[in-house]
């Protein structure tokens, strides 16, 4: 045993040069690690392969002098016989770390839009399940269902809220429009038509931000930024202005989702201005006989008139 550790220390000393001179004209081939340096070809062929089989041939000393020839021809093999192991490792343990990254990633942005989505439900909002639309839901509530699935399924939650608060516009806005008026009334079919041709309106623009961000949603800007820390003085013109460009696109498609968004503020704005003006029109009898400042008034003088009496009683 010690004399083929004799024998594989003189193998792999014999080895250091050529390797070293293959690494100097070409360090990837002499390297296992991908964007490698000359540096780091004699930093391994000069110093730490020389030190690992000096380690192994005073190891092997212990047992006298009687290096074989098996452990030669095995330290001859050793280093062209490592390297590709080597790659094959360090590319395992480099798709392992950059799935672990990924998923880190997703999540962070999983949290970071249910934050957001948080903050983008208002008080009173009604939560719409495309699974199962509310009894009763008309064509444009199952449009409603129909867009909020598609923003689910780009990853959007932050996005989906429009829909649920289109959604809780429209029913207050037609509970308002039922008190004020009788559903057979011509003022009632005139409210009623020209808030569901808005409602549909934000609707189309719902769908429109779904297929926008469908474009980009296989875009993973945290992996493309990373990228472009960790390995910007490595990368090619080319590859750099790819990952560029994939930013653009990724802060392009933002852009015209936040034009969007503010299309749904104007319409739901409008639906919460049709709630309070149709709030406002006084449609029912007065109950009351008399104006309420006259009733108050006579119940005052009333009032004093028992008091003078119960006094001179």
């Amino acid at each position: 045993m010690l004399g083929f550790l004799q024998g594989l220390s003189y193998g792999l000393f014999m080895t250091c040069l050529p390797w070293l001179l293959i690494g100097l004209y070409n360090p990837g081939l002499a390297l296992p690690w991908p964007a490698p340096g000359r540096l780091q070809v004699i930093a391994r062929y000069c110093l730490l392969v020389p030190f690992i089989s000096m380690l192994l041939w005073l190891t092997s000393l212990w047992g006298g002098f009687s290096p074989s020839l098996l452990g030669w021809l095995a330290g001859i093999v050793a280093i062209p016989v490592a390297l590709p192991v080597e790659r094959t490792l360090r590319g395992w343990l480099a798709r392992r770390r950059e799935r672990r990254q990924a998923a880190q990633r997703a999540a962070e942005t999983q949290q970071r839009r249910a934050r957001e989505e948080r903050r983008a439900h208002e008080a009173g909002v009604s939560v719409l399940d495309p699974a199962r639309p509310p009894d009763g839901a008309d064509e444009l509530v199952l449009a409603m269902c129909r867009v909020k699935q598609s923003l689910l399924d780009v990853n959007r939650p932050d996005l989906a809220v429009l829909a649920d608060r289109l959604y809780s516009r429209y029913r207050h806005v037609m509970d308002v429009l039922g008190e004020r008026f009788q559903p057979g009334e011509l003022a009632f079919k005139r409210a009623q038509g020209l808030v569901t041709q808005v409602c549909f309106g934000a609707v189309d623009t719902l769908t429109t931000m779904a297929s926008q961000a469908r474009g980009v949603v296989s875009v993973d800007g945290d992996y493309v930024r990373g990228r472009l820390n960790r390995e910007g003085s490595q990368l090619s013109e080319e590859e750099r202005a790819a990952l560029v460009r994939r930013l653009d696109l990724l802060v392009e498609t933002e852009h015209r989702l936040y034009e969007l968004s503010a299309r749904i503020e104007s319409a739901l704005t409008v639906l919460d201005d049709t709630a309070v003006s149709m709030a406002r029109i006084e449609t029912a009898r007065p109950q009351a006989s008399v104006a309420t400042e006259t009733a108050l008034e006579d119940l005052r003088r009333f009032v004093e008139g028992a008091d003078r009496y119960a006094r001179r009683e």
